[in-house]
Formats: structure tokens, C-alpha cells, sequence
């Protein structure tokens, strides 16, 4: 398998398991919620369910993002070769290997490292529409591109 399809698939899996942890939390603040509408406190109880609601639009925040970034994913296209780097792109470089594609960290593929990063990134930002051979200046430091997939 190519080295794109497995980073895809990482990236894949990462957003999937993201979006379980979410579902989990809202499935978790919905229980507590229905528990918190039994209790009788008073004060303390109106105090602890608006906290429970903040919760769940913060969770609910969590999942807009993760149905964005499955978005954006959709839309690597595997097969593009190109000599210019973009969306879905596998950029090596002296420094540091990345995949243009969303932000979900570190991922090793036959022992060498991948830094999956969104083209919005600032890093992102600057490999885009660079090409083999190209120097990039980041935070002081220059690294160039060797090759691009």
C-alpha cells in the first residue's frame, strides 16, 4: 500500500476515534442531565445544570470540528501527482516528512515519521505550492523540499 493511502488511513482512524470520545462525552452529560432533572437541590442544582449545558455545547462544538475535518479529508484526492504541493500531499523534506491533509499529530509508517498537518497551519501555509528544490524558512530555521507525492 502507498504511503498516502496508509497516512489517509491513519488520518481516518484518528478523526474516527476523536468523534467516538465526543459521542461518548454527550452520551455521558445527557444521562447526567436527565439524572441532575430528578435531584432536588435548589440552587446547586441549577448551578450544576447550567454547567452540564455548557459542557454539551462545548461538545458540540467538538463534533462541528471533527465533521469539518472529515470534510476536508474527503477531499484528498489519492491518486493527484503533482509536482507542486497542496491538499493531500506527501512533502519530504531535510527536516521533517508531512502530510497536507488535516492536523491529527505524529503517524510512523515503516519506521519513518509523518507529521499529518492542515495546509491552514502556519507550516502548512508555506509548503503549499512549493515544489522539489524549494527552501523553507520557518522559525529561524530552513529546511528544503527532496521530494514531493
Amino acid at each position: 500500500m502507498e504511503i498516502k493511502q496508509l497516512l489517509y488511513q491513519q488520518c481516518e482512524a484518528f478523526l474516527n476515534q476523536r468523534l467516538q470520545s465526543v459521542q461518548q462525552k454527550i452520551k455521558e452529560i445527557q444521562e447526567s442531565l436527565l439524572s441532575e432533572t430528578k435531584s432536588t437541590a435548589g440552587d446547586k442544582h441549577e448551578t450544576g445544570r447550567a454547567m452540564l449545558q455548557l459542557e454539551r455545547e462545548k461538545a458540540g462544538q467538538q463534533l462541528a470540528e471533527i465533521q469539518k475535518e472529515k470534510e476536508i479529508l474527503s477531499k484528498v484526492n489519492l491518486e493527484q501527482k503533482s509536482k507542486i504541493a497542496h491538499l493531500g500531499s506527501v512533502v519530504f523534506t531535510t527536516q521533517a516528512n508531512y502530510f497536507l491533509s488535516i492536523s491529527s499529530g505524529l503517524h510512523e509508517i515503516n519506521g519513518i515519521n509523518y507529521y499529518a498537518i492542515s495546509p491552514s497551519t502556519p507550516i502548512g501555509k508555506l509548503l503549499l505550492g512549493k515544489k522539489k528544490g524549494d527552501v523553507i524558512a520557518f522559525r529561524e530555521q530552513s529546511f528544503t523540499i527532496t521530494a514531493l507525492q
